[in-house]
């Protein structure tokens, strides 16, 4: 019987991964130890459960019927088995976030070093990307995004500051060989350094807004680079003068204090709201991630 469960299990994986090396990446065993489970799991039933090609595996309808019934069960398995283990002593567990590149430069360093001193046996472990993920499918207990990017069966809490604002900004150099800017309608004539979202999307147009009037401007892109793991790239090209760059207000703000970044039409920044971390409403909350729930929320 536990073997059954244990391939059912993985079988489970699989179909809501979308594929074996998904499934694989996400937890701890290899492609071949998940698609033996199957092979396993379909011999004892006498019926084809997944739909194989060389690029996706699909649950046939015999395969979409046990999911659905084994699925939820699965998860209640799972949500007993950590209410249990809440009455282990000195509970040490593991907090998996799964946070934008930007949260774990600017959000995170505020907040992680008290945490893990505060709750010493917690371990923590951080998967930083700009990719809109499935947490959950990732065996991450949460994840940290803006409220526009969040599920809607997702519970959200505000961590860090609530309101950021994209700052633009460029070296004196740059701005004393090519000139100020008085209007954001000044950017169509100068060179920008221009950051791509992780789904290839360009993060343009610039977004400006002063007394109710809001302006979008499209930069002409000097230098492109991708969001999150070439940001400091981008950052480096604008302090040795290649162009005006367009990031959070927190990054740059060093090298303001510094004066080696020069803030461009700040009276025209605008303003959005701040990062939430969020989880699964449907689901047992891990004592690790309580913790940091509860944590966060004394700490506003």
């Amino acid at each position: 019987m536990s073997n059954n469960l244990r391939d059912i299990s993985m079988f489970v994986s699989v179909v809501r991964a979308g594929g074996f090396r998904d499934a694989a990446r996400s937890g701890e065993l290899s492609a071949s130890t998940l698609s033996g489970a199957v092979r396993r799991l379909e011999t004892q039933l006498g019926v084809r459960l997944l739909h194989r090609t060389t690029r996706s595996v699909t649950p046939t309808e015999a395969g979409l019927l046990l999911m659905t019934r084994l699925g939820p069960a699965l998860d209640e398995i799972e949500t007993a088995l950590g209410v249990v283990e809440v009455f282990r002593e000195n509970l040490p567990g593991t907090l998996r976030l799964n946070v934008p590149v930007s949260a774990a430069r600017l959000v995170l360093p505020k907040i992680l070093p008290g945490f893990m001193k505060k709750f010493p046996d917690i371990r923590v472990e951080i998967d930083a990307e700009d990719n809109i993920v499935d947490v959950l499918s990732l065996r991450n207990d949460a994840g940290i995004r803006h409220d526009d990017k969040l599920d809607q069966d997702m519970i959200a809490v505000p961590i860090g500051p609530r309101f950021q604002r994209n700052a633009t900004a460029a070296s004196q150099e740059y701005l004393d060989r090519y000139g100020r800017l008085s209007h954001p309608r000044d950017i169509e004539k100068h060179a920008c350094i221009l950051n791509r979202f992780a789904n290839g999307a360009l993060a343009s147009p610039w977004e400006f807004e002063r007394d109710g009037e809001v302006i979008c401007v499209t930069p002409k892109n000097r230098l492109t680079v991708r969001a999150g793991g070439a940001t400091d790239l981008a950052v480096n090209a604008a302090l040795e003068g290649v162009g005006i760059i367009h990031l959070f207000e927190d990054w740059l703000e060093p090298y303001f204090e510094n004066g080696r970044l020069e803030p461009v039409l700040a009276d025209w920044w605008k303003p959005f709201s701040g990062l939430y971390l969020y989880y699964s409403g449907r689901r047992f909350v891990p004592p690790p991630l309580r913790a940091f729930i509860d944590y966060i929320k004394s700490s506003e």
